[in-house]
C-alpha cells in the first residue's frame, strides 16, 4: 500500500499551517478582549493635563453598578456621572485628594477599588490570611493527632486473666 505522503516531513505541514492560524486567531482574540475606556468623546477634557488627571483618578473609583470595574471602563450610566463629576471638580480646582474625599463622602469608601487599610476595613485586609493561617494549622493538627493514633493504637498484651477468659470461651465454643 502506497503511502498519500512523499516524504514523512510533508504530512507535518497542514498541522503547521492550522497551528498557526490558530496562534494567530488566538493572538487576535487576547488583543480584541483588553477592555476599552468607556470615556465618551463628549466628556473628555480640552485641558491634557486635567484630561490625564481625570484619567488616573477615574482608574481608582470602583463603578457601584458593575462592582469590579472601574469607572474609566464602565458603560454604566452612574459611571458617566461619577466621571463627569470628576472632570467638574478637576476643572473647579480641587486636587486629587479633594476630588477623591468628594467622591468618598458622597459614595463611602466602597467606591475605591483599593481603600486605604483602616481600623474599620482591617478585617477585609487580615481576614483572608488569618483565615488561611487557621486553616493551615488546624488542618496541621488534625493530621499530628492522626499520626498519634495510627502509632498508638497498637493493642497491649493480655493479662493473665483475660487469656484464661479468652481460652474458658475458645473451649466452650469449640
Amino acid at each position: 500500500m502506497r503511502e498519500n505522503c512523499s516524504y514523512p516531513g510533508r504530512r507535518y505541514g497542514s498541522f503547521l499551517r492550522i497551528s498557526r492560524v490558530m496562534a494567530s486567531l488566538a493572538m487576535t482574540a487576547a488583543l480584541l478582549a483588553t477592555p476599552a475606556a468607556a470615556v465618551q468623546p463628549d466628556e473628555i477634557l480640552e485641558d491634557p493635563i486635567l484630561e490625564e488627571r481625570a484619567r488616573e483618578l477615574s482608574k481608582g473609583l470602583r463603578c457601584v453598578v458593575c462592582r469590579n470595574q472601574s469607572i474609566d471602563d464602565s458603560d454604566a450610566e452612574l459611571a458617566k456621572d461619577l466621571r463627569v463629576v470628576v472632570r467638574e471638580r478637576l476643572v473647579a480646582g480641587d486636587s486629587n485628594s479633594e476630588v477623591l474625599d468628594f467622591v468618598v463622602d458622597r459614595y463611602g469608601e466602597y467606591v475605591l477599588l483599593k481603600p486605604p487599610f483602616t481600623a474599620g476595613n482591617a478585617l477585609l485586609y487580615l481576614g483572608g490570611p488569618l483565615l488561611l493561617i487557621l486553616g493551615g494549622l488546624a488542618f496541621w493538627r488534625m493530621t499530628r493527632q492522626r499520626d498519634l493514633v495510627v502509632t498508638d493504637s497498637a493493642p497491649s498484651p493480655l493479662s493473665e486473666e483475660e487469656q484464661r477468659r479468652l481460652a474458658r470461651l475458645l473451649d466452650r465454643d469449640g
